[in-house]
């Protein structure tokens, strides 16, 4: 499918005269079509997968400057090409991957960040820790001195996501008033914007 320029134009109106950021989800999309979005001047991206974005963006970050972004689940024997490749990892929500990261430490930049996923529908097919859990692995984050920058979801699909981002608010108060909030996407990211969040990320609307 082609880019959806409409959309993305309307996408633009929503955030402007915001700080929020438009990251742009490309998973299963080409080469080329992440190109032609770069010439369009988009420069933030993400992947859920670690292989197909090393494929993808290997040459890509070579040659421009962007930001990119993981936003799927991390395994751990992915973590040292993921840490070479991605700029922000969202998808932290264990204790091992956490391990995995300080074991990589010298291939961590001072640029690069981290971001806890959080399961905030408590859905077992989902990754992210559980909210009761998010204190617990955000403290041994800290202990290992690895910083958080930000707090990510994926809300269920069959609700209404305004009590899951209220809940996501809730925790950024009460954890750390300076994380980012990454939440909201192609269904949702209207609602996510009352309730402050800083990230969208946005794929199926794009490509529709």
């Amino acid at each position: 499918m082609p880019i959806n320029l409409k959309a993305l134009n309307q996408i633009k109106i929503d955030i402007q005269d915001t700080n929020i950021k438009l990251m742009i989800v490309t998973k299963t999309r080409s080469i080329e079509d992440i190109s032609e979005l770069i010439k369009l001047g988009y420069r933030n991206f993400a992947e859920n997968r670690v292989q197909e974005a090393y494929k993808k963006y290997t040459n890509i970050k070579s040659d421009h400057k962007i930001n990119l972004s993981l936003i799927g689940p991390l395994q751990s024997n992915k973590v040292k090409q993921a840490l070479t490749l991605f700029d922000t990892i969202q998808s932290i929500d264990r204790s091992k991957i956490v391990d995995e990261i300080k074991k990589n430490d010298a291939i961590v930049t001072n640029e690069k960040k981290f971001y806890i996923q959080i399961n905030i529908g408590e859905e077992p097919q989902k990754s992210g820790v559980l909210p009761k859990n998010f204190n617990d692995l955000y403290q041994y984050c800290l202990s290992n001195h690895l910083v958080i920058s930000g707090i990510m979801c994926i809300p269920p699909f069959d609700k209404d996501p305004r009590f899951f981002f209220d809940k996501m608010l809730k925790i950024k108060e009460k954890s750390n008033n300076n994380f980012a909030l990454s939440m909201g996407m192609s269904s949702d990211y209207k609602i996510a914007l009352d309730y402050k969040t800083d990230e969208i990320r946005i794929g199926s609307l794009i490509f529709s």
